[in-house]
């Protein structure tokens, strides 16, 4: 259980006991929040229930809390409790339990900072891009978001299923078959051209050239769908490496056009027509969304019988919620912040509460070099591509800045701090915690000195308030999964992760473990500290890929919460839904 778990449960049961014995009057049992104090010199955790129970109890906050204080029957762990004016009951932890906690670090066998909690079945839907085109930087961000989460509420105690949901149905599909004809038309010399909405992307020429590189000029009477098909396919596998390159890795892809073929968008329009959430007007099938409070009714089937795009995703979350999901996030750009309403509208119309459904709409996000705003290429058109931010960056920097904001905020992606090698990069920063820690190993190792001689060292010698700083720091990791897994804010993990730098690299300049004037059984000690930080530092993983830029030859921290539970080759089919 968390810390901050138990003391609220043991000032409950003061509380109750208070009330037995008299001191306090009868109310209702409260809710007791127990948080980490803003300045640490107010304690490792406080609560402020006193001020709360000040009406229903009618006594001055400080005697609440006094009388609070004498009914309490403290864990172990905590070394002190004091009140502070008006009512705050603070606690301290215990040195000498702060002590051990390297031990318990090793022992979790990185599990450390994971909920030991069962939460049920969860599903993070994110990217989802058309298979039209390149992963660009909008749908990194999502993605980026998405995979964090999943990371984070598996650490939290949920079942995550990763999916991406791909639109290869619709009018887009179609006009990426003929784009690609058209580009291998011309590429054979013969006369067309694109329209205006055609996709005008280098890639579609490049699919061309191959096309007649493989096929000749076999393909002149291929229907447009064959070319859509082949360009869909190829462009497909092509966001799967992409994606791969930073560490996505999809438990499912379901695929749009597979609602067309077993007939659940019909269904679900049925459904609606049934419950009577649907009309026709001018030729057109109309949804009641006026209904669930929508400013106007919403057209789900137009007048020539094509459905809009709301009619699939509502048939798409049906099937969600028939899957059984306790918990659904969504992760979108800011251009479905009118939409996503309206599609749980849907579900709710079809019997289903959509409270288990939560809607994350990130913010844009720009690249400047020089604080100028660029473009990466123009060769790609009128967007940037996650391959060609891959290739100058790297895969850490892009996980690192795409989380280091709220979603709710754009982010300026900055080319030339992302690949500064020192500590004004927070990437570098983090990274280098890690590689610090390593560094200590290789040199002990180098040294010739016995692996493993740390595991019976004195951790009572473990004084140094640097030292205790970081381990009172790397305790709060269950705290941030929790918050996290409650908020869908995964930012905080980036937050997290650099003043967890902050507080090893003070710990490192202040609190040497291989200079000779250290005593030996100190010296094994800090060994364990530094090899219990270094596994902190690979379990807050929240950057993924190898980084040959560090400073030194050493394992890399990922920096990436949780373990990729996904097969080694990410195109293989045997994890994947259809594609």
């Amino acid at each position: 259980m968390l810390q901050h778990h138990e003391l609220a449960a043991a000032v409950r049961a003061a509380i109750s006991a208070a009330q037995s014995a008299g001191t306090l009057s009868a109310f209702d049992s409260p809710e007791v929040l127990v948080e980490r104090p803003r300045e640490t010199t107010h304690g490792d955790y406080a609560t402020a229930v006193a001020l709360q129970l000040a009406k229903p109890a009618r006594m001055a906050p400080i005697k609440i809390a006094e009388t609070i204080a004498g009914n309490l029957i403290l864990p172990t762990y905590v070394r002190e409790m004091t009140i502070a004016a008006p009512g705050f009951i603070n606690f301290r932890l215990s040195d000498e339990w702060l002590q051990r906690l390297p031990d318990l670090i090793l022992e979790s066998a990185g599990s450390f900072g994971s909920l030991d909690v069962s939460r049920g079945r969860a599903q993070v839907e994110c990217v989802s891009a058309n298979p039209t085109g390149p992963i660009t930087l909008g749908r990194t961000r999502g993605g980026v978001i998405g995979d964090t989460l999943h990371r984070v509420l598996e650490a939290a105690g949920y079942d995550v299923t990763l999916e991406y949901y791909y639109n290869d149905a619709g009018r887009q599909i179609t006009l990426l078959g003929e784009s690609v004809k058209v580009r291998y038309l011309q590429q054979l010399g013969r006369d067309a051209e694109l329209g205006s909405d055609h996709y005008q992307g280098e890639y579609i020429t490049d699919l061309a050239r191959e096309l007649v590189a493989e096929q000749g000029d076999a393909l002149l009477e291929m229907p447009d769908d064959a070319f859509a098909g082949y360009a869909r396919d190829r462009i497909a596998r092509q966001q799967k490496e992409t994606l791969a390159r930073i560490g996505i890795v999809f438990d499912v892809y379901f695929r749009e056009q597979s609602l067309y073929e077993t007939g659940a968008v019909w269904h679900a329009l049925e459904a609606l027509q049934e419950r009577g959430y649907i009309y026709e007007q001018d030729g057109a099938q109309w949804f009641r969304t006026t209904d669930f409070g929508d400013d106007k009714d919403r057209v789900v089937v137009k007048a020539t019988g094509e459905p809009t795009y709301r009619l699939p995703d509502i048939a798409y979350h049906w099937d969600k919620a028939r899957r059984g999901f306790e918990l659904v996030v969504d992760i979108f750009g800011p251009d479905h912040h009118a939409t996503a309403p309206q599609v749980l509208m849907g579900v709710r119309a079809l019997g289903y509460d959509p409270d288990f459904v939560h809607t994350l709409l990130h913010q844009i996000v720009s690249l400047v070099r020089g604080e100028q705003q660029v473009r990466m290429s123009t060769r790609k058109g009128h967007y940037v591509t996650l391959d060609e931010l891959l290739d100058e960056v790297g895969p850490d920097p892009i996980r690192y800045f795409m989380i280091s904001r709220s979603a709710n905020s754009p982010i300026e992606f900055d080319l030339d701090l992302a690949v500064e090698q020192s500590d004004k990069n927070p990437v570098y920063y983090i990274q280098n915690a890690h590689v610090r820690c390593a560094g200590i190993f290789r040199k002990w190792a180098e040294a010739g000195l016995p692996d493993g001689a740390d595991q019976a060292a004195d951790l009572s010698l473990l004084e140094h308030e640097r030292e205790l700083a970081f381990l009172r720091k790397a305790l709060e990791l269950g705290d941030v999964v929790e918050m996290i897994a409650t908020t869908y804010e995964p930012h905080r993990l980036a937050f997290y992760a650099y003043d967890l730098a902050a507080l090893f690299h003070q710990a490192y300049e202040e609190c040497r473990v291989l200079h000779s004037d250290v005593p030996e059984p100190l010296r094994l000690a800090r060994l364990r500290f530094y090899r219990a930080a270094k596994a902190v530092f690979a379990r807050v993983r929240i950057q993924t890929g190898d980084c040959d830029s560090w400073p030194l030859d050493t394992e890399p921290a990922k920096l990436a919460i949780g373990e990729h539970n996904r097969p080694c080759d990410p195109l293989s089919s045997d994890r994947f839904d259809c594609i």
